[in-house]
């Protein structure tokens, strides 16, 4: 595994808008498992190359290739991270839980890949003066205290001309049903508590917060789960799973 400059060291600690020790402790106890694809983040597993795949999309057509840095906020044990770092990206890995950037450096050891990891927040990143060219925060926004706060610290992170990639649950009905009881208390493939129904946001809310912190609506699109075959596609409907580009101003 090559570090390349990315480790930057670092602490660890939650700060103002990051995720909660209580947020915290959930995912460290799920590290273990965190790449078992039959595991708690089967559904991660399911929709990487769909997330991955869309965002490498529309960093193709911003930079023409690849960005070059990438920090995946966030990244657990690096499902994520590791594809980016394929797609010719030199990653950098954050994540406040401990045990999950343990578990992520154990995967990725041994691999020729671009990719660093880090466990502390981005607030820490901030105040070191580092800027990326693109940043992905998959899943994140709706763990941590303060979204607005989160949204501006991602966007003081983004060099001029960067780009933002988030993906998170719409808070309707259905999402209610099926991401929260459904997933979680009756097919059990989440433990209980891994979300809090009420920390959902909207699209229309993460555009609100966007334009607040200087950013501005790129493309978004609806992430759907075919039941037949457990496939996750791309489509228009973003009342469950969505995800979205912003670009700095």
């Amino acid at each position: 595994m090559q570090a390349g400059n990315l480790d930057v060291g670092g602490r660890n600690g939650a700060g103002q808008g990051s995720a909660t020790p209580d947020e915290i402790a959930r995912f460290n106890a799920m590290a273990a498992e965190w790449w078992n694809p039959d595991g708690p983040m089967r559904p991660l597993h399911r929709m990487n190359g769909l997330r991955t795949g869309w965002i490498a999309d529309r960093v193709q057509r911003q930079f023409g290739g690849s960005s070059g840095r990438l920090l995946d906020i966030g990244c657990g044990a690096g499902i994520a991270s590791e594809t980016f770092a394929r797609q010719g990206h030199q990653v950098l890995g954050l994540d406040a839980a401990t045990e999950a950037i343990a578990a992520a450096r154990a995967h990725a050891e041994g691999q020729d890949l671009r990719l660093a990891y880090r466990t502390g927040t981005p607030e820490e990143l901030l105040s070191e003066g580092v800027r990326f060219p693109v940043i992905t925060a998959l899943e994140v926004i709706e763990h941590v205290e303060d979204p607005q706060v989160f949204m501006r610290i991602l966007a003081d992170l983004l060099e001029p001309g960067g780009m933002l990639f988030l993906s998170t649950l719409n808070r309707t009905a259905r999402s209610f049903a099926l991401a929260k009881i459904g997933a979680e208390y009756l097919l059990r493939w989440l433990p209980v508590g891994t979300h809090q129904w009420r920390k959902f946001i909207t699209p229309k809310e993460i555009g609100t917060m966007a334009r607040a912190a200087g950013l501005r609506l790129s493309d978004a699109a609806g992430m759907t789960l075919e039941p037949v075959n457990g496939r996750w596609t791309m489509s228009r409907d973003m009342a469950m799973n969505y995800i979205v580009a912003l670009a700095k101003r």
